[in-house]
C-alpha cells in the first residue's frame, strides 16, 4: 500500500514536471490581436501577458497610440531575425506628446524560458538588461543563442507568408546589421480581441478603413518627407 502511494506520488510529480516544461516552451496567448499592415502584407501577432506583463503593457500602449504607424523594420537577416525600429527614430510621420512620452520609457528584462524559435516576439535592448523600449524583432528561425537574454513577449500568428516576402528582399550589412536596401514600412495598424462576438464584420469595415487612412499617410510622407 505504502510502495503503491509512493507510485502515484512520484508519477504526479512527474506530471507537474512536463506540465511546467509545457507551460515554459508553449505560453498561453492571450485573446489581443495586433495586425501590422506593411506594404510587403499584413503581420499579426499575439501576447503572452503571464510570462512579460510590463513589456506587453508598454508595447501594446504604443500600438494603440499609433506609435508604430510610419515605423519600419530596418533589419531582416534572413533565418534570424527582422527587427522593427525604434519608433523613437524609426517612424516618418512627427509623434504627438503622448507618443513621445510613452515611446521613451524603457521596460525592465523579463527573462524566461520561453525558447526563441521562429514567429516569436523579442524586445531589443542594448547592454542593459532594462533597457528594451519600443524596438523588437519577430525571429525568422530559432535562435537558442538569445534564450534567457532577450525578453519574449509574444509571438505572430498569421502572416509568416509577409515574413518570407521580406527574407527574400536585397540587403546590405552594416556592421553587424543585415539591413534591406529599401523601406519596410509600416504602414498603419490595429488590434483586435478574439474573445469579442459577431465583429468579424466591423472588424472588416476597420480594416478596409486603415487600409485606406495608411494610403493617405504615406502619400503625405511622400509629398511632405521625400
Amino acid at each position: 500500500m505504502w510502495i503503491r502511494g509512493f507510485s502515484v506520488l512520484i508519477n504526479g510529480c512527474i506530471l507537474l514536471a512536463l506540465m511546467s516544461l509545457i507551460s515554459a516552451l508553449e505560453p498561453e496567448l492571450g485573446s489581443t490581436r495586433v495586425v501590422f499592415q506593411t506594404n510587403y502584407g499584413d503581420i499579426e501577432f499575439g501576447f503572452f501577458p503571464t510570462v512579460a506583463p510590463k513589456t506587453v503593457d508598454h508595447i501594446f500602449k504604443l500600438v494603440r497610440l499609433g506609435g508604430y504607424n510610419s515605423n519600419h523594420f530596418f533589419r531582416v537577416d534572413k533565418g534570424f531575425v527582422a527587427q522593427v525600429a525604434d519608433v523613437m527614430g524609426g517612424r516618418s510621420a512627427p509623434m504627438n506628446e503622448e507618443q513621445r512620452k510613452e515611446a521613451e520609457k524603457t521596460v525592465v528584462g523579463e527573462f524566461s524560458e520561453v525558447k526563441h524559435v521562429r514567429g516569436i516576439l523579442s524586445m531589443g535592448r542594448y547592454n542593459d538588461p532594462d533597457s528594451g523600449s519600443s524596438s523588437f524583432s519577430m525571429l525568422l528561425g530559432d535562435a537558442p543563442h538569445l534564450d534567457g537574454k532577450y525578453a519574449i513577449f509574444g509571438r505572430v500568428t498569421k502572416g509568416d507568408d509577409t515574413l518570407k516576402k521580406l527574407e527574400q528582399l536585397p540587403t546590405r550589412t552594416e556592421g553587424i546589421f543585415v539591413m534591406p536596401t529599401e523601406r519596410i514600412t509600416i504602414l498603419s495598424s490595429y488590434y483586435y480581441d478574439t474573445e469579442t462576438e459577431n465583429c468579424e464584420q466591423d472588424r472588416s469595415i476597420l480594416k478596409r478603413k486603415l487600409a485606406a487612412s495608411a494610403v493617405e499617410v504615406e502619400r503625405q510622407r511622400l509629398k511632405c518627407f521625400p
